[in-house]
């Protein structure tokens, strides 16, 4: 079935909207209630109606109504003042004023021809300290969303490939989409194998993206590998992250104990092989796009897109980087509203460990969904999009959070020596951005937004101590805190960090296994580690000395 009115034919059973030789991309619940409204033409539909017809047995914010009807009215090009297709009537609903045309005809038997596709955002840059991120800004939703693809990527090679590319217009019909290439791979500075971005530096890096094109706060989707990075900024920026998607993705890499999904590091170390041999073909595209491996173009683009988005030794060692990465004990510290989307039959990440994901985090939502591709774009893109199309429309409220995830450093300070290392104390604390909090007794000394700056800076303070002839001890622990208005922390984290004080060497810093695993791929070097009773610690906990950073 087509409608057709003004310039637009409207194909309902194909989902799609042209107007003229153009495809036009609306969101797939602004496309229902499109339709809806003209399947009633001249009628006004009430919200209750339309509530009923798009969000059944559902409870949805009243604000996504009136999104999707802008976003229907953006792509129809109409203004609510002077509307040719959706007319607003004041306290009773919407109403379709476009004559229909030829409503009962068939399609034509072939599609138009179709415009050359749009051209890909303007590339833009954004520095973090010495690195230049680059990033790309589209669509004009409501609500900010930074997309943040795994593994690897090139922000302008994405736009090659139909499906990808359709993907992201479809979430640039829902929202405003920051896009940005990860330090070190795509389009953003080249870094040293040895300084491939950590955790904490993606984090960063989406910040800096973040503060370059004015979004205070915004909806974080990170596909396979950067679920995790989504969830530590999640933690951390409680106040500048209005909600949390996940498609595809994982806590955990490696396969432990209570793991039993992960591969085993003998499994990684063979595919680290791979990865050295194979580079430059579609390395990965039969676990990562089943049902297009056999696709000779798609097979072409994926084995580009790699080669563009980082060399062999960058694409092993993020891979290597990745297998350590472990942010199951920040889970639960994750305030914002969360949605984990997973195919049932993901051969590279199997649904259960988004399940986890989504039993850790507070209130977190998780779907499961048919196929086997891990990709989002490959497969059906459909049922992606009316789960993030609903999370989206009730995204609009933010509560302001109470408590944020923060790395607690705790000195052990001579009274005696207060005096003389004021100043030293200050000047490493602001030169690894941390938060003074009570530099008169040492315990905490201050907190930080990045695991491995507290590390450094505790490293530093110790070390350079020693040229005062003053022996310090540190701890270090990463979990929740709540602050006061002078920056004085509290909560478990303080207390965790404050008991592991006496545990560490005079002089020498200790971490929990918390702050080692959010730290992989630093560079910073631990002791094999030990178990150590705690008080009021039901069972033992590992502790690791800092020998390098």
């Amino acid at each position: 079935m087509s409608l057709y009115f003004g310039e637009f034919r409207l194909l309902v059973a194909d989902r799609r909207l042209w107007n003229g030789a153009n495809e036009v991309m609306l969101a797939p619940k602004a496309f229902d209630l499109l339709v809806y409204l003209a399947q009633h033409p001249g009628q006004v539909c009430s919200r209750d109606e339309l509530f009923a017809a798009l969000w059944p047995n559902t409870f949805v914010d009243d604000h996504a109504l009136s999104v999707q009807i802008a976003d229907i009215r953006r792509a129809l090009g109409d203004s609510p003042k002077n509307p040719q297709y959706i007319e607003t009537r004041s306290r009773r609903g919407y109403c379709f004023v476009a004559t229909l045309r030829n409503a009962g005809s068939p399609p034509p038997s072939a599609p138009p021809a179709l415009a050359p596709p749009p051209p890909s955002p303007e590339t833009r840059y954004a520095s973090t300290g010495d690195v230049n991120i680059a990033y790309q800004v589209f669509g004009d939703g409501p609500v900010d969303l930074v997309f943040v693809m795994g593994w690897v990527s090139h922000l302008e090679y994405f736009w090659r490939e139909p499906r990808f590319a359709a993907f992201l217009r479809r979430l640039g019909a829902m929202s405003r989409v920051i896009l940005f290439d990860k330090r070190g791979t795509g389009l953003s500075d080249r870094v040293p194998l040895s300084q491939l971005p950590t955790l904490e530096q993606r984090m960063d890096d989406v910040r800096a993206v973040m503060e370059a094109v004015g979004s205070q706060r915004a909806v974080l989707c990170g596909v396979s590998e950067g679920g995790p990075l989504c969830t530590l900024f999640a933690a951390t920026y409680p106040e500048k992250t209005l909600g949390l998607i996940m498609i595809g993705s994982y806590a955990r890499r490696l396969r432990d104990v209570d793991y039993p999904w992960g591969p085993t590091r003998e499994d990684r170390d063979l595919y680290c092989r791979y990865i050295r041999e194979n580079w430059g073909g579609p390395v990965g595209i039969e676990d990562r796009a089943p049902s297009l491996a056999n696709d000779p173009a798609f097979r072409d683009w994926w084995a580009t897109y790699l080669r563009m988005g980082a060399s062999p030794g960058a694409a092993e060692a993020l891979t290597r980087m990745n297998a350590d990465i472990d942010v199951r004990p920040i889970l639960s510290s994750i305030s914002a509203r969360t949605l984990v989307l997973h195919r049932r039959d993901d051969r590279c990440l199997l649904a259960a460990e988004g399940k986890l994901m989504a039993d850790r985090i507070p209130g977190a939502s998780f779907v499961e969904l048919p196929g086997a591709d891990h990709l989002p774009f490959v497969g059906d893109q459909e049922g992606i999009f009316a789960e993030i199309d609903r999370f989206l429309a009730s995204s609009s409220h933010f509560v302001e959070p109470e408590r944020s995830l923060a790395t607690v450093l705790c000195v052990e300070l001579p009274p005696s020596d207060l005096g003389r290392l004021q100043i030293h104390l200050r000047r490493e604390i602001g030169w690894f951005r941390g938060r003074p909090a009570n530099l008169s007794t040492g315990a905490p000394l201050a907190t930080f937004d990045g695991p491995a700056r507290a590390i450094r800076c505790a490293h530093s303070i110790v070390t350079h101590a020693g040229g005062f002839g003053v022996r310090l001890r540190a701890s270090l622990h990463t979990g929740e805190c709540e602050f006061t208005a002078d920056g004085v922390p509290s909560g478990p984290a303080v207390d965790f960090a404050a008991l592991l004080l006496p545990r560490s060497p005079l002089p020498g810093v200790v971490a929990s296994r918390v702050v080692k695993d959010l730290v992989a791929g630093s560079g910073i070097r631990f002791s094999s580690g030990s178990q150590v009773s705690l008080p009021g610690q039901p069972d033992p906990i590992d502790l690791f000395e800092v020998t390098g950073c």
